[in-house]
């Protein structure tokens, strides 16, 4: 599914805050973000979306940061450059999507150092 591309200007959502949770609490499986504990539908649903927010937003952010250092990595002035094998590898990535990966960190690359395109669609 192919999400629309936004400007990298754009201001970015502000995504609920994710509290690190207690290791206890974290080895219920049960347990997720309090969120079993909430009685009131109205207020689960609030922010059980606010988590899905945050977590999207997070993934996202991720993303564009394995692009950038798959770029940085694939980059033919480092002396210590890794192929696209190497860096597929170290991210268990196919070759494709790493290739595919480099290409879109270096189109973060260009976007931040001044250039005014609308910015890059992470490749899925």
């Amino acid at each position: 599914m192919a999400e629309p591309s936004r400007p990298r200007s754009s201001q970015r959502m502000r995504p609920a805050p994710l509290l690190f949770e207690p290791a206890e609490a974290a080895a219920d499986p049960e347990h997720f973000f309090d969120l079993e504990s909430m009685d009131d539908p109205r207020e689960l649903l609030a922010r059980a979306t606010e988590l899905t927010l945050a977590f999207r937003a997070a993934t996202d952010r991720s993303v564009e940061f394995q692009a950038i250092a798959a770029a940085q990595l694939a980059d033919p002035r480092r002396f210590d450059r890794l192929t696209t094998a190497a860096i597929a590898e170290r991210a268990q990535w196919t070759e494709d999507y790493a290739k595919k990966m480099i290409e879109f960190g270096r189109e973060l690359m260009r976007a931040d150092s001044g250039a005014t395109d609308p910015g890059p669609q992470a490749p899925h």
